[in-house]
C-alpha cells in the first residue's frame, strides 16, 4: 500500500505579503477573462488580461528570455498584480519580492544579492517513496538510564511504542535518537504519527479519537481526526517535498564549512559559484530520473528604476539562463535617468532591457474600485466599517491615494475602540485623517513652515 504526504521545507513558500494576503489569483472566469471583482483582486481588467496571457506563456514553457514590466502611478496595484500572477501559477510557486535599493548591500555584492533572490524564486518539487511506520499511538513507554557523567541525572535510553490502524497494530522498540524525538514532540496516546524507517525521523500529524486511556481536550492545538487510518502500520509512503534552490545552496555550502568556521572565524558572506553548479547538477539529475520537477517562481523587483547598469546586465543574463524565475519589475517613473548615469531612458531602464520586457500599463483605480478594495482590506484586517465610514475612505482614496485610505483602517479602529464601539464610523475616520496627514498635506505643511525647516 502506498500513501502520500506533502512535506514543505521551512524556507519554501510563496512569501506571504500581508498587504496582499487576500489575493488568491487573477480572478479569471472559465474562459480566462478577468471578472470585475474576484479572488480578492479588483479592477485593472486590461492589466489582468495581459497578466493572464503571461501566465499561459509560462505554463506552456514559452517565456524564457523574457520578463514583465508593470508601469503605473503609485498605489495602482502593481505588487498585487505580480502576487496574483504567482498565485495563478500554483500553490507551491515561490514568490520573492525585493526593493531595488536592497541590492546595494554592504555585506555582499549587488550580483550576489540578486542571485540569492533569483535562487529563492526557483523551487524544486521532489517526490520519493519511503518505508514508514504510521498509525495512532496506542501505548508508549520510555526507559531511562543514568547519565554517563552525572549519576543523579536520568536520560532516555529507549522506548516501546505501539501504533495501530483500523486494520493493523504493531509494537516497535526504538533507540535513544528516536526516543528523544518522541519526547521533544510530546508524543502521547492518541497522537497520529509516522516514523521514517530509513532515517528514523518522527513526524506528528494530529490526534485520533477513541484511543483507550488517551486524554482529550475540548480545544486541541493539533485538532482531532474522527477515524483511525486504514491499512497496515508498516507501509510505503510517497513523500513530496518542496525546496527553493537557495535552500539547497545553503545546505550544500554548510557541508563545506571548514574547521576554521567552527572556531569562530567569520565565514564568507557569499555562496561560492561551484556550490551553485553542484546544486544545479543535482537538480538536473533528480529531474532526469523523474523524481522531481522544477517550479519556476516569481521574482518581483519594485522600483526597478533604482537598479544600475550592472544589475540590468546581470538580470539580462539570468533571463537567458537555464534556471530562471519569472522576473517582474515595477516602476512609477516616466522618462528619467538610468541610475548612476546621465543617460535618460523610459522608466529609467536601458533600452536593450526594455526590448526583453512585456510592458503592462497599470492605470489608476476608479472610486468604485477603491471603495471595493477598502472593503476587502477591512474584512481581511477584521475592521468593521459603517457604510458612511466606507464612503469617506473611498473619497480619501480618490483625493489622496488608495494606500493612504487603507493605512487609516487600523488607526480608525483604535479610535472607535477607545469610544467603546466595535464599528468604525465616519467621525473616527475624520479624526485619524486629521492626525495622520497624507503626502500632499505634508508638502503643504513644509511650505507653511519652510523657513523653520533645516536646509
Amino acid at each position: 500500500m502506498c500513501a502520500q504526504i506533502r512535506e514543505i521545507s521551512p524556507a519554501k513558500r510563496i512569501a506571504e505579503v500581508s498587504l496582499h494576503s487576500h489575493i488568491k489569483g487573477l480572478g479569471l472566469d472559465d474562459k480566462g477573462e478577468p471578472l470585475r471583482v474576484a479572488d480578492g483582486i479588483v479592477g485593472q481588467i486590461e492589466a489582468r488580461r495581459s497578466a493572464a496571457i503571461v501566465v499561459e506563456l509560462v505554463k506552456q514553457g514559452k517565456f524564457q528570455g523574457k520578463g514583465v514590466l508593470l508601469v503605473g502611478p503609485p498605489g495602482t496595484g502593481k505588487t498585487a498584480l505580480a502576487y496574483a500572477i504567482a498565485r495563478e501559477l500554483g500553490e507551491d510557486t515561490p514568490f520573492v519580492t525585493i526593493h531595488a535599493s536592497e541590492v546595494y548591500s554592504l555585506e555582499a555584492k549587488k550580483t550576489e544579492v540578486l542571485m540569492r533572490a533569483v535562487r529563492k524564486a526557483m523551487g524544486v518539487r521532489i517526490r520519493e517513496t519511503r518505508r514508514v511506520y504510521e498509525g495512532a499511538v496506542k501505548e508508549i513507554k520510555v526507559a531511562y538510564g543514568k547519565h554517563p557523567f552525572n549519576p543523579y541525572l536520568r536520560i532516555p535510553r529507549e522506548a516501546r511504542i505501539t501504533l495501530e490502524t483500523k486494520d493493523d497494530s504493531l509494537s516497535l522498540t526504538v533507540g535513544e535518537e528516536i526516543t528523544s524525538q518522541l519526547l521533544k514532540l510530546g508524543i502521547k496516546r492518541g497522537d497520529l504519527i509516522w516514523i521514517d524507517a530509513e532515517t528514523g525521523l518522527v513526524h506528528k500529524v494530529g490526534r485520533v479519537k477513541g484511543i483507550e486511556k488517551a486524554k482529550y481536550y475540548d480545544v486541541d492545538v493539533w485538532g482531532v481526526s474522527e477515524e483511525l487510518p486504514k491499512g497496515p502500520v508498516k507501509k510505503e509512503k510517497e513523500i513530496t517535498r518542496v525546496f527553493t534552490f537557495n535552500d539547497l545552496d545553503v545546505a550544500v555550502a554548510s557541508q563545506r564549512i571548514s574547521l576554521i568556521g567552527f572556531l569562530g572565524v567569520e565565514l564568507e558572506r557569499e555562496i561560492d559559484e561551484e556550490v551553485r553548479k553542484t546544486v544545479n547538477s543535482q537538480i538536473k539529475k533528480i529531474v532526469d530520473e523523474g523524481k522531481g520537477e522544477i517550479i519556476p517562481g516569481v521574482l518581483f523587483i519594485d522600483d526597478a528604476h533604482m537598479l544600475d547598469l550592472e544589475c540590468f546586465a546581470f538580470l539580462s543574463k539570468i533571463m537567458e539562463s537555464e534556471f530562471a524565475p519569472i522576473i517582474i519589475m515595477a516602476t512609477n517613473r516616466g522618462i528619467t535617468k538610468i541610475y548612476g548615469t546621465d543617460i535618460e531612458s523610459p522608466h529609467g531602464i536601458p533600452l536593450d532591457i526594455l526590448d526583453r520586457l512585456l510592458i503592462i500599463p497599470v492605470r489608476p483605480y476608479t472610486r468604485d474600485e477603491i471603495k471595493e478594495i477598502v472593503r476587502i482590506r477591512s474584512e481581511e484586517e477584521e475592521v468593521a466599517l459603517s457604510s458612511d465610514a466606507l464612503e469617506l475612505l473611498a473619497d480619501l482614496g480618490v483625493k489622496y491615494s488608495l494606500r493612504y485610505a487603507i493605512q487609516l483602517l487600523r488607526p480608525a479602529s483604535v479610535v472607535a475602540q477607545k469610544k467603546g464601539r466595535s464599528e468604525v464610523k465616519a467621525e473616527d475616520v475624520q479624526e485619524v485623517s486629521r492626525q495622520f496627514i497624507d503626502t500632499k498635506r505634508s508638502v503643504e505643511f513644509i511650505k507653511e513652515f519652510e523657513e523653520k525647516f533645516l536646509k
